[in-house]
């Protein structure tokens, strides 16, 4: 059990019955009361943030949770299909647990599912993917000096802003934290 000392950025706890995770705190004492820690924690199952504050000699349980290799391999409406890389279970999602990364998966691709309680909640993908352009205006010549982009559809279905010079069949990398375009691959 974390008294409330112990609960810092970065942690994850057990609220109410729900895995949470620490993402900002501030401990404060006044006179002769016990000390407060005013925190913000983000939901691991459906994301939403909410503000806590705990008091003197709160105690709150660590959260069982982790990570574990799996791999995309489908989506039908709004459920998304993995497999565990280590025992080949399938397992099952849904758009909420997914959340924006969903924009990025494509068939085959290896990503983290979060776990808690060995149940997956979620999924991590990598800072940055390679996909493939498949389809995108040609690249109109003259007028690049203030660097002109245009929009490109990407294998996963998501859209992107990316250079002119880009073409169909092309292989770029995407941010998957700001969904924007890096490079050429």
């Amino acid at each position: 059990m974390y008294v409330i000392a112990e609960l810092k950025a970065g942690r994850a706890v057990v609220v109410d019955g729900e895995p949470f995770l620490i993402t900002w705190n501030k401990f404060s004492k006044q006179g002769r009361q016990g000390g407060v820690m005013a925190t913000k924690l983000k939901n691991l199952k459906n994301g939403n943030v909410i503000q806590k504050t705990f008091q003197g000699n709160d105690k709150l349980e660590p959260a069982d949770v982790g990570y574990k290799k799996c791999q995309f391999l489908y989506s039908t409406g709004d459920a998304f299909t993995f497999m565990d890389l280590t025992s080949y279970d399938q397992f099952e999602l849904n758009s909420d647990s997914v959340g924006e990364g969903a924009k990025f998966l494509v068939d085959g691709q290896e990503v983290d599912a979060l776990v808690f309680a060995e149940n997956p909640i979620g999924i991590q993908l990598p800072s940055t993917v390679n996909l493939k352009v498949i389809e995108t205006p040609p690249g109109v010549k003259g007028d690049t000096a203030a660097g002109g982009t245009k929009f490109a559809e990407l294998e996963s279905g998501t859209k992107v802003s990316v250079p002119l010079f880009i073409n169909e069949g092309d292989t770029v990398k995407v941010n998957t934290e700001t969904g924007v375009y890096m490079e050429r691959v």
